[in-house]
């Protein structure tokens, strides 16, 4: 590793893989802590993906809410929470990573969350991993359960190859990226904020740190809109 990427090692105050809470989750993930750094980051991704259910409501935008720590404790989030722990979950093991945040057109969602988000336009994180000497982006966001509800093929992951466009199971389309934020050290917590209040105030609760609350977007997958 260069000595360039070694800061992409560190805990930060969101990516806080120093404790317990991140280390139990990365020791249950990883058979071998000495495996090459594409099994390694493999394993993390699965773990992240489908032992952290996706959920949009009733989820916490607080400092301490978007902590890895927090998402490991709560197994709950949608892409901002995922995609913080496992970027902490990679550096935990040595492999440097950043967070990606993007506006996508996004198919998996229901005709109520459509409603609170506005449009099916989306303010999105995902994971940026560095495997074999290049950037490697990785989206261990929508968990294997809720893809099957909406009628979704899971994303997977190699380690070599972006993970990126999430199909749909019918072979029609994936989520499209319209505009590109840029790569960050840690999730810059004022810029998620002011998009989100930005983009999508109705999907804010009351004290504006919080998504709404009252459903669960798996029971809403009888009628998915895509």
């Amino acid at each position: 590793m260069t000595e360039q990427l070694d800061h992409l090692t560190l805990p930060t105050a969101f990516l806080d893989h120093q404790t317990e809470e991140v280390q139990a989750f990365v020791d249950h993930a990883v058979k071998d802590r000495s495996a090459d750094p594409v099994t390694k980051a493999v394993e993390l991704y699965y773990a992240v993906r489908d032992g952290v259910f996706y959920e949009v409501y009733g989820a916490p935008l607080t400092p301490e809410g978007l902590r890895a720590s927090n998402t490991v404790t709560t197994r709950s989030g949608f892409c901002m929470h995922k995609s913080v722990l496992y970027a902490a979950a990679v550096r935990a093991v040595g492999i440097p990573s950043r967070l990606l945040y993007s506006d996508v057109r996004n198919h998996l969602a229901s005709p109520r969350l459509l409603e609170h988000i506005g449009s099916d336009v989306f303010f999105h994180s995902l994971t940026q991993v560095h495997l074999e000497g290049r950037w490697v982006k990785a989206t261990p966001v929508f968990n294997k359960l809720l893809c099957k509800l909406y009628g979704m093929q899971p994303l997977e992951f190699d380690g070599r190859t972006d993970s990126l466009y999430h199909p749909t199971a019918e072979g029609g389309g994936s989520m499209e990226f319209l505009t590109d934020h840029g790569a960050f050290d840690d999730l810059p917590y004022e810029f998620v904020l002011a998009n989100m209040r930005r983009k999508h105030p109705k999907f804010l609760d009351e004290s504006g740190t919080g998504t709404v609350s009252g459903g669960r977007l798996a029971d809403e997958a009888a009628t998915p809109t895509r």
